[in-house]
């Protein structure tokens, strides 16, 4: 919550210059904390949704079989974070829709963007994009998550002992950075299909038909539009969430191990 909360005005550029209306017209620096309501309500349930996903199918999928093995890790953190994403997008998804329309339209407040959504297109409006959503977190997945797990252990090993929290967290960012560049391309599909009007082509939800306008009408810059607002974002979030994530881990267990012992 609190990496959503404070950095919020990044994701709010990042919407508006990927928006089809561009930058200016979708509120350029205005209301700059547009959509926050949405974000802060589906912060807490989406992150938790994500990682007992991800951590309850890494042990299962590591405690014993083809998938123990440590040269198959990364296929298991592969795995496990994109079940994570699918299970975390039945929460994402719905917020991300409020949240991204008030974005582009910082005149409207998230409560009417609510109850305007469910007017105009039901319960199935706020899950519009739910598909591209996945699509985008998968691939992200696949990157950063083998990515940080990698790198902690080079470093690791390399130190000769476990890495401390902020060393975790600056893999964190690093993931994050590489991760959230090559995938920008599935995130401004993802926020046309979600920003456009109901009934549109666009709306129909096919990704592929949206890339090729986007690289029709505003060339290669245009697939990376918000590129840089998406990374420092994801970068500074993630070091800072995969750090105290990290951090909170290692204390719970500790504790655990403590309380164990007779």
């Amino acid at each position: 919550m609190c990496v959503d909360l404070t950095l919020f005005p990044l994701d709010t550029i990042k919407t508006r210059l990927q928006s089809q209306q561009g930058f200016y017209k979708a509120g350029g620096f205005r209301g700059i904390y547009a959509g926050v309501p949405s974000a802060a309500v589906g912060s807490f349930p989406n992150a938790a949704a994500f990682f007992v996903t991800y951590d309850c199918t890494k042990s299962l999928l590591s405690a014993g079989g083809a998938f123990a093995a440590p040269h198959v890790a990364p296929i298991t953190h592969m795995l496990a974070a994109s079940l994570g994403e699918i299970v975390a997008c039945l929460i994402r998804v719905p917020t991300e829709v409020v949240k991204q329309r008030t974005q582009a339209s910082p005149s409207s407040t998230t409560y009417n963007m609510l109850l305007a959504t469910l007017r105009e297109e039901g319960v199935r409006g706020l899950y519009r994009g739910y598909g591209s959503t996945v699509l985008r977190e998968i691939p992200f997945s696949l990157v950063q998550f083998p990515l940080w797990e990698y790198l902690k252990s080079l470093w690791s090993w390399r130190q000769g002992h476990t890495l401390y929290s902020w060393q975790a967290a600056v893999c964190g960012a690093f993931a994050g950075a590489v991760a959230a560049f090559v995938t920008t391309p599935l995130d401004v599909a993802k926020t046309r299909i979600m920003l456009a009007k109901a009934g549109s082509t666009t709306a129909s939800g096919n990704i592929p038909l949206v890339l090729y306008d986007v690289w029709r009408s505003r060339g290669l810059p245009g697939l990376f539009a918000g590129s840089i607002p998406r990374m420092a974002f994801i970068s500074i979030g993630g070091f800072i969430f995969l750090g105290a994530y990290e951090k909170v881990r290692r204390t719970l267990l500790s504790q655990k191990i403590h309380s164990d012992c007779p």
